[in-house]
């Protein structure tokens, strides 16, 4: 007995040596640049948008909205399999599963055609990941950075008790650029429920394929943030470990490209008329003013000035509403000064409507209690508030319905608003104080008044069939309104939901956590 004890604490005080050592140095840390348009100008990227970019207003942006999932996840390998040049790569979330390892895969291949691979992680979910990301790490033309990095890579809940000030603040930025000639930025995360490439859950999301001076603005984006004092090159987090070959990531690759499912989302890509205009070079891109905006790489340290957060770029840009206001967000908590800012609007006559997800449908019940104690307030004060069913989960079809949420989506991950029916944001801020004023953020407004009467339509013709319309009695009783084809169905309670998980959502909602949230 006494042997085990003695071989405890040796393990216990190895935990806490290693949880309290200090990150590494990064003196000495590599530098390098998004290439100049004179350096990708003979790229097949740059030779296929020069006709159109000289046609356009300077500082124009071509844009494209990627609104099914599939074709998001093709737009992505179109990028990594035509660059010649350089790839650089952000993200919060990294699956290693179908679509994830195939995207791993097609940055290999990249990087074995020569073309310089920048891959920035936040490294919250990349858990598991360490063996494949140390294997494209060590090719020649690829570098990977983890942003704001556990030290201890087993057991991460130690570093949250040692580290949380710095551990709670993430990196949920999402951009793909291809030869600083295109780039897509928006909501979604790397993995199969982002792309309909799984029979669980799917994502209805939003991404923006873009051209012109919106990628420079990415790219000069990405590089504050290679740089910043929180991107770490992996060689320095995981020191003296072996990684997987980049063989066995090829055949592991061939293994699921050949599987069963993937042959059959390969096929639905196919049968999409987006994928032939990807190869026949025939994107029909919508050229607006777009400004990027992103919270400076510092605010993942807690250091970042005010005016340099992207809340307050919104702000800058936008001004206050006068017409309204429409936002979705599968992350919806307003806290009380957000519920008093949209009573202010609905008073001085702009109308302000909500879409968010439902209990049934949200993947995250804390954030929905954040949002639950807020709902009366802001149901009373005026808001129009929608909340999205949830479906069940569908691979993308042959046939596009050509809905703003997509085709497919069991629950909803779009990160947009329009202002005044001309302003519209997609990326990946949502309406919580996490991304104000935690987590880092990244999007475009972009001055589309097409883009915003999509948005305004589909509260009309779309949302109301997905969606739950909730409102509030005259005594102050909360009910979901559900329209169907044969009529209209009521719950007086959070519908299609058992009665733990709203009890359980119900005291989430009483702990002193908003901020978190």
């Amino acid at each position: 007995m006494s042997h085990y004890l003695v071989k405890l604490s040796f393990m216990v005080l190895s935990v806490l040596v290693t949880g309290c050592q200090g990150l590494p140095s990064l003196e000495g840390r590599s530098q390098s640049s998004a290439y100049t348009q004179s350096q990708v100008a003979d790229t097949y990227f740059a030779q296929a948008m020069r006709p159109v970019e000289e046609q356009q207003e300077q500082g124009l942006s071509g844009i494209y909205p990627l609104i099914e999932a599939d074709e998001a996840f093709a737009a992505r390998m179109m990028l990594a399999k035509y660059a010649q040049r350089s790839l650089d790569v952000q993200y919060y979330i990294w699956r290693r599963d179908m679509t994830g390892t195939m995207l791993f895969e097609a940055l290999h291949e990249a990087a074995d055609r020569g073309v310089r691979v920048r891959l920035l992680l936040d490294d919250n979910n990349t858990s598991g990941l360490d063996p494949i990301l140390l294997g494209l790490h060590a090719h020649e033309n690829i570098e990977v950075r983890l942003f704001n990095p556990f030290i201890l890579r087993g057991a991460r809940w130690w570093g949250f008790l040692t580290d949380f000030d710095r551990l709670n603040r993430r990196m949920h930025n999402k951009s793909f650029t291809a030869d600083n000639t295109l780039s897509i930025i928006g909501g979604r995360n790397i993995g199969d429920e982002y792309f309909g490439a799984t029979d669980d859950v799917l994502f209805a999301d939003l991404d923006i394929l873009s051209a012109g001076a919106a990628v420079r603005d990415v790219s000069e984006d990405f590089d504050k943030y290679w740089h910043s004092a929180s991107s770490y090159p992996l060689e320095r987090v995981l020191p003296n470990r072996s990684g997987m070959s980049l063989d066995e990531l090829r055949e592991r690759a061939v293994t699921i490209q050949n599987s069963p499912a993937a042959q059959r989302y390969v096929s639905y890509l196919r049968a999409s008329p987006f994928i032939q205009q990807l190869h026949e070079r025939n994107v029909e891109f919508e050229w607006l003013k777009v400004r990027m905006v992103s919270d400076d790489p510092r605010k993942g340290l807690g250091r970042a000035e005010k005016e340099d957060l992207l809340i307050q770029q919104f702000q800058d840009i936008i001004g206050n509403p006068t017409i309204d206001v429409e936002l979705i967000s599968p992350y919806f908590v307003p806290t009380e000064a957000g519920v008093e800012a949209f009573a202010w609007l609905l008073r001085k006559g702009v109308e302000v409507k909500v879409l968010t997800n439902s209990l049934s449908a949200t993947d995250v019940a804390v954030v929905h209690a954040g949002y639950a104690k807020r709902r009366k307030a802001l149901l009373e004060a005026g808001v129009s508030l929608y909340e999205m069913q949830k479906h069940s989960a569908q691979a993308p079809k042959m046939k596009r319905k050509k809905r703003f949420l997509g085709s497919s989506g069991s629950s909803l991950h779009a990160k947009t608003f329009s202002v005044d029916q001309k302003h519209v944001f997609v990326g990946s801020f949502n309406f919580d104080p996490r991304s104000a004023n935690l987590n880092t953020e990244l999007g475009f407004v972009i001055d589309s008044s097409h883009l915003a009467k999509r948005i305004n339509q589909a509260f009309y013709d779309e949302i109301p069939a997905h969606a739950y319309q909730v409102k509030v009695t005259e005594t102050g009783r909360i009910y979901w309104v559900e329209q169907h084809e044969s009529g209209v169905k009521t719950y007086t309670s959070e519908p299609k939901t058992s009665l733990w998980r709203r009890a359980t959502t119900r005291m989430l909602s009483w702990l002193p956590i908003e901020g978190l949230l």
